[in-house]
This record gives C-alpha cells, sequence and structure tokens, in this order.
C-alpha cells in the first residue's frame, strides 16, 4: 500500500483496496476539484478532505461510516423538540448559503476552502449536490449537503446556529429520501455526534457493493426539486 499522487491529465483513481491503513483510508493526493473528479471519486467511495494549505488530500476509509435512514435515532429530548419546534426545512433553496455556513459555524476551523466552495457549488449547479436550509422565520440557523447518486446520499457538511438545527435538517430529510426511495445516507467516519444519530460502521467492500447497487437506481426527478419538507413524527 502505498500513497498515490493523482495526475492533472487523468480524472482516474487507484482501486480503494490500496488505502492505506494508518492514517485510515488515507488513498490519494493532488488532482483537482473539478465535477468530472469529484463524481469519478463519490463513484468509487473515495472522498477530498485536507486542511487549508495542504495539497488536495483522497480517503476510502475502512470500515465505512453509513446512516440507514429508517433507523435515525431519535432521542426523548429532540422528540420534544420536535413536537414543539416552529423551525421550517427546505431543500436546495440556498445551497450557497449552507455551504458559506458549513465553512464558517465551526470553531476549530474548515477544510471548506474557496476551491472546496466552487467545486461542490459547479456540483449543485450540474444537480449532483443538495442542501438543506433550516429556518426560523427568515433566519438560516442550521443545514447540511451532499452529493447524491442514485438511491444513496453522501452527507459532505452540516451546522447549527440553533439547538437541533442541524438535527432537524437531517430529520427531514431522510423522511423525505425514504418517501422517495432513497436507501443509505454515507457518513464517512464515525464520530460520536453521527453515532449518537444512529450511524453504524460497515466494512469498506460493503460499501463499494451498496454504491454498485444503488448508484444506477435514480430517485424521481422530483426528489430533488426545490421545495419546502413536511416532516413529523410518526
Amino acid at each position: 500500500m502505498r500513497l498515490v499522487q493523482l495526475s492533472r491529465h487523468s480524472i482516474a483513481f487507484p482501486p480503494p483496496e490500496g488505502a492505506l491503513r494508518e492514517p485510515n483510508g488515507l488513498l490519494a493526493l493532488g488532482g483537482d476539484l473539478t465535477p468530472a473528479r469529484l463524481m469519478m471519486a463519490y463513484r468509487n467511495g473515495i472522498f477530498p478532505w485536507f486542511s487549508p494549505g495542504d495539497p488536495i488530500l483522497w480517503w476510502s476509509p475502512d470500515p465505512r461510516a453509513v446512516l440507514y435512514p429508517e433507523q435515525l435515532h431519535i432521542s426523548r429530548s429532540f422528540r420534544r423538540f420536535l413536537h414543539k419546534t416552529r423551525l421550517r426545512v427546505t431543500l436546495n433553496y440556498d445551497f450557497d448559503a449552507v455551504i458559506a455556513g458549513c465553512a464558517s459555524d465551526r470553531e476549530e476551523g474548515t477544510w471548506i476552502t474557496p476551491e472546496v466552495n466552487a467545486g461542490y457549488r459547479q456540483l449543485h449547479e450540474l444537480g449532483h449536490a443538495h442542501s438543506l436550509e433550516v429556518w426560523d422565520g427568515d433566519a438560516l440557523v442550521g443545514g447540511m449537503y451532499g452529493v447524491a447518486l442514485g438511491k444513496l446520499f453522501c452527507g459532505e457538511s452540516m451546522f447549527s446556529r440553533q439547538e437541533n438545527a442541524s438535527k432537524t435538517a437531517l430529520f427531514a430529510f431522510c423522511q423525505h429520501f425514504i418517501r422517495q426511495g432513497g436507501q443509505l445516507i454515507d457518513c464517512q467516519v464515525l464520530n460520536p455526534h453521527t453515532a449518537s444519530l444512529g450511524a453504524t460502521e460497515i466494512p469498506r467492500q460493503q460499501y463499494l457493493a451498496h454504491i454498485g447497487d444503488l448508484l444506477p437506481q435514480p430517485l424521481p426527478a422530483r426528489c430533488w426539486l426545490a421545495q419546502e419538507l413536511a416532516y413529523r413524527l410518526e
């Protein structure tokens, strides 16, 4: 296993199985963040993540963190919150504001550089990347964005400026995604927050098999139309 330097003249990636074990999943560096390369990466179970000033790093960790949307965990406190909240959730109303929120609302800094921002904005314009917005009145108080691959949604980042805002976005999205036929949400790497929401780890090979099964199954076009999402406790 060795780290591969990508060429700017080809969007091909090495097989994910060749990723390093330490750090877990690091596969390649370099290349660019053009829509073609980004989509090639996602279709092969690979995603970019790097610090400002570093070269672009590409990852495919083993195991992989995923969330089966019907298994989203609703805590008692969040259930009480949902019963009384007036937050509204929309889909694809303001992608630019959501990715800007994800970039700026982090004390530890962000990997969402202007180059990353531009790459995902282009994916959004092409219909591959999508945003969820959470509104308190007219104020944007949270959201999330990611990349759609058929019945798989690859979550990239979320932010909250108000208690439970990003959780509400995920809750509304899971209900919408299930109604439209979606089956799996990629969470990349498990952490305490995603684990508390019901995410789990599966072997990388199983995740790659999921991509092979779910990518060729497009969701209805209405799934990604700009719209307000109805959500409720079952």
